[in-house]
């Protein structure tokens, strides 16, 4: 099949993603304004809602360091499109709190039910649109396939943050909720789905499975049962998939530094800009739509060109080193252009997550693609718990006028270490062979 035919077979899964990504970014710019509203009106900078975004954002990563894995398992077991429902149905909920109304009380009943929601839905819709991309697609065309489902995300983000910048505050809420209700059903009704089946051939044979005969060639030909394996993982079951490839392993190390650093990033930055230039709904929605447009264009020409002829690891490398650069030069901002000026980046950073998600894709069976994703991203949801804990007070201090020293961005500097870590880490993995999964199975007690 050629690339265009197993493209095509995905248009039902790019047209949900494109919905929910727009739904999702049209309210994104609203929300750091309507949070200073509820909790500090008047104000540029409020130390309280930094640290309710903050702690926010770690008991989401809490909830989905559980939850990731868990998701991913199911949808192994009863296919992509079941478990695509719950977190597609569930982000309706909060989005229509706040389209009825924006009083503080309604403020906090979206508080408390979007952080219960996200638990589920944070990074799960991404994390099984991969497993489905997965399943249909060639390793030899994973990477650029995970490249154009993410820029339909990315496109999508455009599409909301430009909605975003010309709607009320009001008439963004009411349209997201609707457009999520569209997304939701929308999947239901055309997305097809087959639950992974097993595959006899040594190199896509699943890493934990379900009911597998071994032979061990070395001493006899009697044949080894493996136990069968829980449909909910254990911590156990996902330490042995991390270390029955040394690929993996070091996948989770690059998962955790990423997620730190954009945990951070998403905790701080926009409170950042807030407090030093005074940026508003518009403003944070004009940088949104430059960025977006940028990793757009990026991800639906340049990555489907430069995939195969640099290959995933290449392209790993340069998109995290690039987002350092990003960091280290937002942190030094002297003018109101300077975050603008840096969105160019985005053209090169857009390139880390389908990359490595491609590689991690690679390094196990059909019947596994689901846990594996669950898995990193569970890594991940664990790096959004550490990073606001430490970033949210850090950007708290360094804003406000009890600093140590003069440095609004220090904050973003450190953001940028860890990003400069997992960018040193992906310089040194390994990449294992593929025929070497046929090795890679994991005894489960």
């Amino acid at each position: 099949m050629g690339m265009e035919k197993e493209i095509k077979t995905l248009s039902h899964l790019f047209v949900t993603v494109f919905l929910w990504g727009f739904a999702t970014m049209m309210v994104v710019p609203a929300i750091t304004d309507v949070t200073m509203m509820a909790l500090c009106p008047g104000l540029d900078e409020c130390s309280l809602a930094i640290y309710l975004s903050g702690f926010q954002q770690a008991i989401i990563g809490l909830g989905t360091l559980v939850m990731m894995p868990v998701i991913g398992n199911l949808s192994d077991q009863y296919g992509r499109k079941a478990m695509l429902t719950l977190p597609l149905t569930l982000s309706i909920i909060p989005l229509a709190i706040l389209a009825y109304r924006r009083s503080i009380s309604f403020f906090y009943a979206y508080y408390a039910l979007r952080t219960l929601t996200a638990m589920v839905c944070e990074g799960s819709i991404n994390c099984l649109a991969l497993a489905y991309v997965a399943d249909n697609i060639s390793e030899r065309q994973r990477a650029s396939a995970f490249g154009i489902l993410l820029g339909v995300l990315s496109a999508s983000f455009v599409c909301g943050t430009l909605a975003a910048r010309f709607l009320s505050t009001t008439s963004a809420f009411q349209a997201a909720t609707i457009v999520s209700m569209l997304a939701a059903a929308y999947m239901r009704v055309f997305l097809k789905d087959d639950v992974p089946n097993d595959d006899d051939d040594d190199l896509t044979r699943p890493i934990i499975t379900e009911e597998t005969e071994g032979v061990n060639q070395n001493e006899s030909n009697s044949p080894v049962k493996i136990p069968v394996c829980k449909k909910i993982p254990s911590i156990r079951d996902l330490i042995c998939l991390l270390r029955s490839s040394v690929t993996l392993s070091q996948a989770a190390v690059v998962a955790f530094f990423s997620g730190l650093s954009e945990g951070g990033m998403q905790a701080s930055f926009l409170y950042f800009l807030k407090a030093q230039f005074h940026f508003n709904k518009n403003q944070f929605a004009d940088l949104m739509l430059i960025a977006g447009l940028a990793g757009t264009i990026s991800q639906l020409l340049f990555m489907p060109l430069l995939a195969p002829i640099l290959g995933e690891a290449k392209l790993l490398s340069l998109g995290l080193f690039a987002a350092c650069i990003n960091m280290f030069i937002c942190s030094i901002s002297w003018s109101a252009w300077v975050p603008y000026a840096t969105t160019a980046f985005s053209v090169l950073v857009v390139f880390a997550t389908p990359s490595f998600r491609s590689i991690v894709s690679k390094q196990v069976g059909p019947n596994e693609q689901g846990k594996a994703q669950g898995c990193i991203s569970g890594i991940s949801s664990f790096a959004n718990i550490v990073s606001p804990l430490i970033f949210s007070p850090l950007t708290a201090l360094f804003l406000s006028k009890g600093a140590p020293f003069n440095f609004p961005g220090f904050s973003i500097m450190c953001i940028g270490l860890a990003s400069m870590v997992a960018f040193i880490q992906s310089l040194m993995m390994s990449h294992t062979p593929a025929s070497s999964k046929s090795q890679n199975q994991c005894c489960l007690a």
